[in-house]
């Protein structure tokens, strides 16, 4: 029970790739991305993490393998995960090559890091003897020297320009499934080399800001960032850079494709700050439902308000919704219609139980 969104996004119409089972592009959903914080060669930690971060809702996760050792250790971690890995590649192509062999579903390279032609031409072979895809990964901070010297400093034209270069460098040797990412921490230069490079190729985006900060900071950077390009029907698969837990990451970059209308995974709650006027405390129940409510997966609106003023509106809108009222007895909206009072001691139990009630309904 939700209002048809006010505006619809039209999304650009890219190419579709694989990365594993998750089809990118095209009119495929968003889907969300993060990046384990573990080394790679300790096996148990990382399966472990990157179990949360699928639990968290996570469609893809990047592991880095700047070694043997890492490359190798993929091959037992793919075994006991159940979304597709990408290796992180920076230069040395034999890793890319490992880590295609051991299972990785994509690599993130810069192709013009890899080296001579010969060598770029292994790594292409080696992804497309194991069904891997490319994320071609273009970072401000990181740019090639000859680009550097000709624009001065990173720019929206510099980054577009090396990915090009390297866009070039796949295709010439008849490769296709990639997908291209045009990185930087600072939002305005990354939300116009994005919507530069949307303008020449069809090729699916990978939208992040790069290195945004901590999870305040960061989620508020990334949330600018990416819902000014996704607005603009720019991007396919996100993930958010934090300064924190890698399932911080997955929470927030779910949260913008939510707020877009763009995904619909689990809990959406429509909430109150909070004024002289509650009949409840409603910054303390919505934190206490968020936890406990964090296992759904199905799409639920809920409205927790405080008080008659918003409350009845909202409720009319939401799934489930609760509405503050005089001496501890609040109303229980179901579908936004009035269901009964519930005293103020008994709405987070009342709220679980009516939440859990109807992921049932819908997923039957």
């Amino acid at each position: 029970m939700s209002l048809r969104p006010f505006r619809d996004i039209k999304r650009r119409k890219t190419k579709v790739i694989n990365v594993g089972r998750v089809k990118i592009g095209g009119d495929n959903p968003i889907s969300v991305q993060s990046m384990t914080n573990t080394l790679t060669t300790d096996v148990k930690a990382t399966i472990k993490q990157i179990n949360d971060i699928t639990e968290e809702g996570a469609d893809i996760v990047r592991v880095s393998c700047p070694d043997p050792s890492s490359t190798l250790s993929l091959k037992e971690i793919i075994k006991h995960v159940s979304i597709p890995v990408v290796a992180d590649i920076h230069f040395h192509y034999k890793r890319a090559i490992e880590a295609a062999e051991n299972g990785a579903s994509c690599l993130r390279i810069n192709p013009g890091n890899i080296g001579d032609a010969s060598k770029i031409h292994e790594v292409l072979k080696a992804a497309k003897n194991n069904n891997c895809s490319i994320r071609v990964g273009v970072n401000a901070g990181s740019l090639e020297k000859d680009i550097l010297e000709k624009f001065k400093e990173p720019c929206p034209e510099a980054l577009v320009e090396s990915a090009q270069r390297n866009i070039k460098i796949l295709e010439d040797k008849d490769f296709f499934n990639f997908k291209i990412s045009v990185k930087s921490s600072d939002v305005f230069l990354s939300i116009a080399a994005y919507r530069q490079l949307s303008k020449v190729t069809d090729y699916p985006l990978h939208l992040g800001i790069t290195e945004a900060g901590s999870f305040v900071s960061g989620s508020i950077k990334s949330s600018i960032g990416l819902g000014t390009l996704l607005m603009d029907g720019i991007g396919d698969t996100i993930r958010i850079s934090l300064s924190d837990n890698p399932t911080q990451e997955v929470k927030i970059g779910n949260e913008i494709l939510k707020s877009l209308n763009l995904r619909n995974r689990g809990v959406k709650i429509i909430s109150c700050p909070s004024c002289a006027r509650q009949a409840f405390q409603v910054i303390d129940t919505v934190k206490i439902l968020e936890e406990k409510l964090a296992h759904i997966k199905t799409p639920i609106t809920l409205s927790i308000i405080g008080c008659v003023v918003n409350g009845p509106g909202e409720a009319a809108m939401t799934d489930i919704g609760i509405t503050g009222g005089g001496k501890g007895n609040n109303m229980l909206y179901l579908s936004g219609v009035q269901n009964g009072k519930v005293l103020t001691e008994d709405i987070i139990n009342k709220v679980i139980s009516e939440v859990e009630k109807k992921a049932s309904e819908l997923e039957n």
